[in-house]
């Protein structure tokens, strides 16, 4: 399939009163469902052993054919550690046969030795070369096989000590990194995955606003004048991909978090799971906890107009793969039907006119649960 940037720009129409009634009775959400295919066989921890055998990648694949059944029509996997010029034909192979397409190919920024101190921030310029090289070749392999976008999640890039740390160096070197590397493979999006920390102590975009504020720049070093024209047209090269788990985890209301990034038509894909508030990284199964987060989110998406992924991002260590898959794309499919059967109107002329709905609200939700 070949390669086509979304258009993004519906997410930043703020509609008026009458036109956001007639938005909510005539959008239906309809979520397409894409798996990260590292989750297949998750690995041990710092403090336990893995419980699943390893899988290869054949495996894991064959795996992934059985989701289809479940709804499933889109796949992840980073660059180049499960995706990459090698085992490509497998992925076509997958898409052919089942309809599940690779949507988005994560760079393989954080795991391997040499990005100890960073990979696209690195202060070393040979690192920084071997982590742009990288984010090249997986530019190029979204463009062959039609993706949706490349995927940054800079786990490693950013610092330990707050003291010490030359923040303009750290944010500069990153950036212009990523923008050379889709200077050299114009026309392709790539979204940024912010988090607070983990495994980087403290990662170099924690936030939501800290993510759009670097996609900006991202695109402000960009020179292709293919990229330029893109941007002239008002599309996005540099967006962001905000995972419930790593919203949550930097104390942030999902909704509003989203919708942000909607604003500044950035919000190429997403990533769905759950996460109790300060805690580690767990990415655990939607809904376990903070089920009326991933409620509001589900509303404001639909406010949105939201078309594009959602993307199940979880670590079922403790159950098969295929269940939790199953049980993800249950609970997205559910609570996106319950918010169609709220009352729009009413919900929308209770803001508007807050002094004569005291209380009309809760007392709504109180019903509707």
């Amino acid at each position: 399939m070949a390669y086509t940037l979304a258009d993004l720009r519906y997410q930043q129409i703020i509609r008026e009163p009458a036109d956001l009634k007639k938005h909510m009775r005539d959008f239906k959400l309809e979520p397409k469902f894409s798996v990260g295919i590292w989750y297949f066989s998750p690995g041990g921890g710092r403090f336990h052993d893995r419980y699943i055998p390893e899988m290869k990648i054949e495996e894991r694949l064959d795996l992934a054919r059985e989701m289809a059944d479940l709804g499933i029509t889109g796949i992840e996997a980073h660059y180049p550690a499960e995706i990459n010029e090698d085992n490509l034909h497998l992925y076509k192979d997958l898409e052919k046969d089942t309809g599940i397409g690779v949507v988005g190919i994560p760079f393989s920024h954080f795991y391997d030795k040499i990005f100890e101190f960073g990979a696209l921030s690195n202060p070393d310029s040979q690192v920084r070369e071997k982590a742009i090289e990288i984010a090249v070749n997986g530019l190029n392999l979204v463009k062959e096989i039609g993706a949706r976008c490349a995927i940054s999640w800079p786990g490693i890039d950013g610092y330990l000590y707050k003291l010490g740390t030359i923040y303009p160096w750290m944010w500069r070197n990153f950036e212009k990194s990523i923008a050379i590397a889709m200077d050299r493979v114009p026309g392709v999006r790539v979204a940024i995955e912010p988090k607070p920390y983990e495994p980087a102590p403290n990662n170099i975009y924690r936030t939501t606003a800290e993510g759009i504020l670097a996609a900006q720049r991202i695109q402000d070093h960009l020179e292709n004048d293919v990229n330029v024209a893109i941007l002239k047209q008002g599309h996005n090269l540099a967006c962001l991909n905000p995972e419930i788990g790593h919203v949550t985890m930097g104390g942030e209301p999902l909704a509003a978090a989203f919708s942000l990034v909607g604003m500044h038509a950035m919000l190429a894909h997403t990533h769905w799971n759950s996460q109790p508030f300060g805690n580690y990284d767990q990415d655990l199964n939607v809904g376990v906890v903070k089920l009326q987060e991933a409620i509001a989110l589900m509303y404001t998406l639909k406010i949105m107009g939201y078309r594009e992924f959602f993307g199940i991002d979880i670590n079922p260590e403790r159950m098969p793969v295929l269940k939790a898959v199953e049980i993800n794309t249950k609970v997205i499919t559910r609570i996106n039907e319950k918010i169609e059967t709220l009352p729009h109107e009413e919900i929308i002329d209770m803001y508007l006119d807050p002094m004569s709905h005291r209380g009309d609200l809760e007392l709504l939700l109180a019903d509707w649960i």
